[in-house]
């Protein structure tokens, strides 16, 4: 924050009265104060007017304020001149915008002068001055001991001048000019602010209900959120928090500008059940703080990373989802106002957007879902059957045939096309798997194996599954089935020309415990079979 130079508070009666109160009223005092200076020196009045012009005709509230310091300090003959802008509780100042150089030492209250600055009718700072040069144009009047926002005009001042009743009305005329356009320098950000937050939701809902080609899984969606909204916050974090079993909040998608091992630390830490905070977050309230480092409500670890902290609720249809936690690092400047009312509202806005991209996405998964049945119910019924019926025909013409080499022929096409059913019902199972993000069974893990291997064997190995795998072969079992697949697999590219694997769920082991075995044959370049790869183990230990 800002300090101020340490001068002692030019003392002031009347400083109330410089409420400037209606735009009607403005004009009015800004006309009284005009008529006051044509009575005395009028050769700053073209440079005052000049001021005005180019100060109510700029938005941008830097420029505003150092002109605004400029001016005062060449209107007056001032030494320094300082601009201090309050926050927004008016207990401190928010920026300090200076010109010139502080006079040294602590000048006397009549060589000082301090005059409010305020947008419609609330303080905003002031503008001061001090260390007026010997020898400026002074009000003529000014040794006649008039009352003014500088406390009781002396009449001499050690090596420095004073300031008299034409510099106190000029500076007054500037605070209320610049009290006019602060004003609209203020409502034309606030609205520029605005545009940026809606702008961003728009962006966020667009994104999050854009197709699957997009990448937009719940993961991507909920990390979407996290950095949309750290950019708009102009924050060194942004996070999404999902509620846990047992109470805690986790954060789920992380976006930070921090270094990599704050969002290591950041990324799957959790606030615990007990914060305060989350007794908040829980009851639909937003959580705002200063200071989330010191603050006594966080009790999580995470928070000794950042300062001003805005924590939101993700809340649609009367029920929480999760919060938003949106961090700036620690001595960073407080979220004002608006940026929390902002905040809160493009978090219940992301809230709705999630909502719906679920809703999108399972909309999606059911027509995947329902195309992929009626391709398999199009295999089952249609080629499958045709498949058969040739099968069968084949049979029956090899009863019939005289020669011994057409009878061998017509039984190789017939296991051929037997296998060739085994991988269509394979084939059909795969397209009934649950959905991409649900943990993958036996099945599809073993196809994804056999996928994998098809570059080192130079062609995809037949996979042939019996009885229900998926339904009888526990977690343990699955992983050591999937890597004897592996194994045998790689073990079979060294030398087989054409691999097949077999998966058999219902077989009873040598000692009478139901088990699965895992049989993968192969045969050579020459049409040799090659030795077989068995292996066998109990579904349950």
């Amino acid at each position: 924050m800002p300090h101020a130079p340490q001068f002692p508070e030019p003392a002031d009666p009347h400083d109330a009265a410089g409420a400037e109160g209606s735009a009607a009223e403005l004009a009015e005092r800004t006309a009284q104060s005009l008529r006051h200076l044509a009575g005395g020196p009028l050769s700053r009045l073209p440079q005052l007017l000049e001021a005005m012009v180019a100060i109510g005709s700029d938005l941008d509230v830097h420029r505003v304020l150092h002109r605004i310091a400029e001016t005062a300090a060449s209107l007056t003959g001032a030494r320094y001149a300082a601009v201090e802008v309050l926050d927004e509780d008016g207990d401190g100042l928010r920026d300090l915008i200076t010109h010139g150089s502080p006079p040294e030492g602590r000048p006397a209250a009549p060589f000082a002068l301090r005059v409010p600055i305020k947008v419609r009718g609330e303080l905003f700072g002031s503008v001061f001055l001090a260390g007026k040069r010997d020898g400026a144009v002074v009000d003529p009047t000014a040794g006649s001991g008039v009352e003014s926002e500088a406390g009781s005009v002396a009449a001499s001042g050690a090596g420095s001048g004073r300031f008299g009743e034409v510099d106190l009305q000029l500076v007054r005329v500037l605070a209320t000019e610049a009290g006019i356009a602060m004003g609209n320098a203020r409502m034309h950000a606030a609205a520029r602010q605005r545009r940026r937050w809606i702008d961003g939701a728009a962006s966020v809902t667009t994104a999050l209900l854009a197709g699957p080609e997009t990448g937009s899984t719940k993961e991507h969606a909920l990390t979407v959120v996290a950095e949309k909204g750290r950019e708009l916050a102009e924050a060194a974090t942004g996070a999404v928090l999902l509620p846990q079993s047992n109470g805690a909040m986790e954060v789920v998608a992380i976006s930070t500008v921090l270094s990599e091992a704050v969002r290591t630390e950041t990324y799957g830490g959790t606030i615990p059940a007990a914060s305060p905070v989350l007794h908040q977050i829980h009851a639909g309230l937003a959580v705002f703080s200063d200071d989330f480092a010191g603050d006594p409500r966080s009790i999580s670890p995470l928070s000794r990373h950042y300062g001003p902290t805005m924590l939101l609720p993700l809340r649609s249809g009367g029920r929480v989802l999760g919060a938003l936690a949106l961090c700036r690092a620690s001595g960073g400047p407080r979220f004002t106002h608006l940026e929390r009312t902002l905040g809160t509202q493009f978090a219940s806005q992301a809230a709705l957007a999630l909502v719906l991209a679920d809703r999108h996405r399972d909309r999606e998964r059911l027509a995947v879902y329902e195309d992929r049945d009626r391709i398999a119910r199009d295999l089952h019924d249609l080629v499958i059957q045709r498949l058969f019926a040739t099968g069968m025909l084949l049979e029956s013409a090899q009863r019939t045939a005289v020669l011994p080499e057409v009878k061998e022929g017509v039984g190789h096409a017939v296991d051929e096309l037997d296998a060739t059913i085994q991988e269509i019902r394979t084939a059909i199972i795969a397209l009934q798997q649950g959905p991409p993000e649900a943990p993958a069974g036996p099945r599809t893990r073993i196809l994804r194996e056999a996928g994998a291997a098809t570059v080192a064997l130079g062609h995809r190995p037949s996979v042939q599954f019996v009885g229900p795998v998926d339904a009888r072969v526990g977690a343990e079992c699955a992983r050591a089935l999937v890597a004897a697949v592996g194994r045998a697999l790689t073990e079979m590219a060294r030398a087989a020309a054409a691999v097949r694997v077999v998966v058999d769920a219902t077989v009873t082991l040598a000692d009478g415990r139901a088990g699965v075995r895992l049989t993968v044959t192969g045969e050579g370049a020459d049409g040799d079979p090659i030795a077989p790869v068995v292996w066998e183990q109990a579904l349950q230990p």
